[in-house]
């Protein structure tokens, strides 16, 4: 469990997020066309998985905006944009700010992933949404960077994120 805060105020989350140096485990989520996804659909890929509670708040929008622009230049490399919206505000979103490389996908449908991922919020307002994280996988399935945003209004370390896969 780590403790992050929102507004200033403590939250919880179920667990710590997966660490540097260890196999990322698997997860099921849901895309824009309802179609569900897994890490076996990016193998041999640099995922980074940008995780955060709703598309619908301005930081989560803003990490999404920066992912799209900057990791659209980066090779073999896929930007999954992870949060328990449903897939059609997703997709709305996106089609209104022409998101082109990024990918939001929905754990609303399976919980495992939160719990996997050690994000889900246990307490506090946001209670059962995302924390706000960045994970990045390497092409062999291994975290090799993680950050787990002390202060959900903030947004994450893009740079180092994205260092991680070059």
């Amino acid at each position: 469990m780590a403790q992050v805060t929102l507004g200033g105020n403590p939250s919880n989350t179920i667990s710590d997020i997966p660490s540097v140096g260890h196999k990322a485990p698997d997860f099921n989520l849901v895309k824009t066309d309802m179609k569900e996804v897994s890490m076996s659909d990016y193998k041999g890929k640099n995922i980074i998985l940008n995780i955060f509670p709703s598309v619908d708040t301005e930081v989560c929008a803003m990490s999404v905006r920066e992912f799209n622009e900057k990791a659209g230049a980066l090779d073999n490399t896929v930007v999954l944009c992870i949060s328990k919206d449903l897939p059609f505000a997703q997709a709305r979103f996106c089609g209104a700010e022409g998101i082109e490389n990024a990918i939001p996908v929905s754990n609303f449908r399976n919980d495992s992933f939160g719990k996997d991922y050690g994000v889900e919020l246990v307490d506090g307002g946001f209670k059962g949404l995302n924390a706000r994280a960045v994970v990045v996988v390497n092409p062999e399935g291994e975290v090799v960077y993680n950050e787990l945003v002390p202060e959900i209004g903030n947004e994450p370390n893009y740079e180092k994120a994205l260092e991680a896969v070059k």
